[in-house]
């Protein structure tokens, strides 16, 4: 049987040797009275980090945007952003359960939302049809591979300036976006009100995400959280992880990029696909045949991939996601593209015999 070669997301990494060793290491209290010293540690390392004032450890990174829209919106109150960001499209429709926001979203003619598609969909003026707009949330980098470039976050933090309106970031793969911007990630934080970013993807710990943002925002965010249920006790136990995670890992997420670039090119060089975003900008691409050709040839390429050992999701919307991460090496990567072009090419060449 083939070795399992894991291309569905970087949440599927495993805690590195370090993180196993300081997490049973780790100095423990009870997080809700304040006095685990180890997540103490970690809020305040991101915070210092991102250049915030504060910062807050969360379970999950949907958790974390939704905390968010809570501690920012009132109910009723409307948030504007993108129709593919993670929070519209794989959050469950939480913002209706916990904020109980509106979502008003917009399609980005680019890659990435700018602010003259933003603008229009602010809500204005005191007719008592409209809801009020509370929020606009923005990602970086985005779920589609993409990374808004800095000079347009500027422009948006600019508008939402002048109108008063707080700006979140969903920043799942934050320290992705910033490696290929080539920033440090807190000028990116700089930007908005609050942010999140996901301890559990690409940074290899085993659970969490964190939250930050301004003092009194996260304090507000403290207690919302126990709302939610997320007030976790002895929670220094995964903080140990963390620590680890932003002192250590970090500084390798532009491997993860490589990686995928190898992938990338794998496809291109078949002459049978598309591959996007272009160029290569995270650990992340998505790839579907060019047309013509018969239906279904995205999930058959899923399906033929599996049998390899070589695993990814089933498309969405015709594309096929394929996410590289540290546990993965660059033999993985090598063997993984040489399955691809094979895989393409049969398919390929069945379809030409089926007249597809």
């Amino acid at each position: 049987m083939n070795p399992v070669i894991d291309l569905r997301s970087d949440t599927v990494t495993r805690p590195t040797e370090a993180m196993r060793r300081a997490m049973y290491e780790a100095e423990v209290g009870d997080d809700v009275l304040r006095e685990d010293p180890t997540l103490n540690a970690l809020e305040e390392f991101a915070a210092q980090l991102l250049g915030k004032e504060g910062a807050l450890f969360v379970p999950s990174g949907t958790f974390a945007n939704q905390l968010c829209l809570f501690t920012h919106c009132d109910r009723g109150n409307e948030v504007v952003l993108s129709d593919q960001a993670h929070i519209v499209q794989h959050e469950a429709g939480a913002a209706a359960v916990i904020a109980g926001v509106q979502l008003r979203t917009l399609q980005p003619r680019g890659g990435y939302p700018v602010w003259s598609e933003i603008e229009p969909m602010i809500r204005r003026g005191e007719d008592i049809h409209y809801p009020a707009t509370g929020l606009v949330a923005v990602e970086n980098a985005l779920s589609s591979g993409e990374v808004m470039p800095l000079e347009v976050l500027d422009t948006i933090a600019q508008g939402c300036g002048r109108l008063g309106l707080p700006i979140h970031l969903d920043g799942a793969r934050l320290f992705n976006a910033a490696a290929f911007l080539g920033i440090e990630a807190k000028e990116i934080a700089s930007r908005v009100h609050s942010l999140m970013f996901c301890l559990s993807k690409g940074l290899c710990a085993p659970v969490g995400s964190l939250v930050a943002g301004g003092g009194d925002f996260i304090a507000e965010a403290r207690r919302k959280r126990k709302i939610m249920g997320g007030g976790m006790r002895q929670a220094g136990v995964l903080a140990a992880a963390g620590l680890v995670a932003l002192r250590e890992m970090r500084s390798r997420l532009a491997e993860d990029r490589e990686k995928a670039a190898v992938l990338a090119e794998a496809f291109r060089g078949t002459g049978c696909c598309e591959v996007r975003p272009e160029p290569v900008k995270i650990n992340m691409i998505f790839v579907r045949f060019r047309a013509p050709g018969p239906v279904g040839r995205e999930r058959a390429l899923v399906d033929t991939l599996a049998e390899q050992g070589i695993r990814t999701y089933p498309p969405e919307d015709g594309w096929v996601r394929f996410v590289t991460h540290h546990d993965l090496s660059r033999e993985d990567i090598a063997a993984a593209a040489r399955a691809v072009e094979g895989a393409v090419h049969r398919l390929n060449s069945g379809a030409r015999a089926s007249g597809g």
